[in-house]
């Protein structure tokens, strides 16, 4: 897993056509605000290991929660589950200037 600033995190799910960006929030933070075109799997959900191992392994995983802290526990697990490209936002979407939606 390699973190990654906010530029870098953003040119990351711009310009990588494998790219999965994933919100490891919970729900109600992920309907305040999210990165645009992010999957929520919320990291305290019982379902976060099974939903996880849905996900298809290929993939490169951009990852983020609100300070980078709990996307950065997501990505250790992901680790551990054979996934090999995990990017994290170390500073969180508090930490993110770039657009979002809300609602």
């Amino acid at each position: 897993m390699k973190n990654l600033s906010p530029s870098e995190f953003l040119a990351g799910i711009q310009n990588d056509s494998d790219a999965v960006l994933l919100d490891v929030r919970t729900p109600e933070e992920y309907e305040e605000k999210r990165i645009t075109g992010a999957l929520n799997i919320d990291i305290y959900s019982p379902d976060f290991q099974s939903e996880i191992e849905k996900l298809d392994h290929s993939k490169n995983y951009y990852i983020y929660c609100r300070s980078g802290s709990r996307s950065f526990h997501a990505g250790l697990y992901m680790a551990q589950q054979g996934f090999k490209n995990i990017y994290n936002l170390d500073s969180g979407i508090i930490g993110w200037m770039y657009p979002v939606e809300r609602g």
